[in-house]
């Protein structure tokens, strides 16, 4: 080997180490997320009419409606009680999504905000997810949401 190649050589392993070291401490400073686990049915989704217009767009029904419980404490005293009710869980082609049905009593306009509102909850309790899909019965149509947050420093 030639002195050429030696130096070659080291400065290849150099810069691959240099990489390496740089890409594992940057591995540490990213936090560890908490999520909410998804909860798979132990028993069969019972079928009702949006399980059936679910299944007849594609989907996999993965588990049945759920509450999650939610404490608020205020001014570290007050302590309030609220859940978030979640109808269904479905996948499609590997991507799993969060399913929200439209009700007559909380009708969401299409807007951003209205939608951000109604739906980005449950994206952000379950960021594994692919998005959310909002079932209207009335018009037996499925909307698929997805939201891309920019985070600006």
């Amino acid at each position: 080997m030639q002195s050429g190649d030696l130096f070659v050589t080291l400065l290849v392993v150099t810069v691959i180490v240099s990489w390496l070291t740089l890409r594992f401490r940057r591995w540490l400073d990213v936090p560890v997320k908490q999520n909410m686990p998804i909860p798979l049915a132990k028993e069969p989704v019972p079928e009702d009419e949006v399980v059936e217009l679910l299944e007849g767009a594609g989907f996999n029904v993965l588990s049945g409606k759920m509450k999650v419980p939610i404490l608020i404490t205020v001014n570290d005293t007050e302590d309030l009680q609220s859940r978030l009710y979640l109808d269904y869980f479905a996948e499609k082609k590997d991507k799993l999504y969060v399913v929200k049905k439209a009700r007559q009593r909380k009708p969401m306009e299409l807007t951003g905000t209205s939608v951000r509102d109604t739906l980005l909850i449950y994206q952000l309790l379950y960021p594994e997810t692919d998005g959310v899909l909002y079932v209207d019965m009335n018009q037996l149509k499925i909307k698929k949401i997805t939201f891309q947050l920019e985070v600006q420093e």
